[in-house]
């Protein structure tokens, strides 16, 4: 198993910028690709951004020039660097793993998910 432990959400204004961090331990020797996902309320969780071992980052068409994903392997954390941020953004963030690839349906290691708040 691994657990995902995710913080860093809060409220800010449009414009503003937050950091996500999430932490990994258990069996992390098992992931192949890392993820942050995002759902807001009455919506479909959606991907945001991924990055695989090798350190290729996958960002979402409508956060790429905004947001950027980053890991430190030897801490076993995984960030989301958010600028720029929009009232739109505002979600609940989800930090999970996959041990089969960068494909959506093989994340099934998730966390307990941290509030984004974006007032304009």
């Amino acid at each position: 198993q691994v657990q995902l432990v995710e913080s860093g959400g809060g409220s800010v204004q449009s414009g503003g910028s937050l950091r996500l961090s999430c932490v990994a331990s258990g069996d992390t020797y098992r992931t192949s690709c890392w993820g942050w996902f995002r759902q807001a309320p009455g919506k479909e969780r959606e991907a945001v951004a991924t990055i695989n071992n090798a350190g290729r980052p996958g960002l979402a068409y409508p956060v790429n020039d905004r947001f950027a994903i980053s890991r430190d392997n030897a801490k076993n954390t995984l960030y989301l660097q958010m600028n720029s941020l929009k009232p739109e953004d505002t979600a609940m963030y989800y930090c999970a793993a996959s041990s089969a690839g960068c494909v959506t349906r093989n994340f099934v290691f998730w966390g307990q998910g941290t509030q984004v708040t974006v007032s304009s």
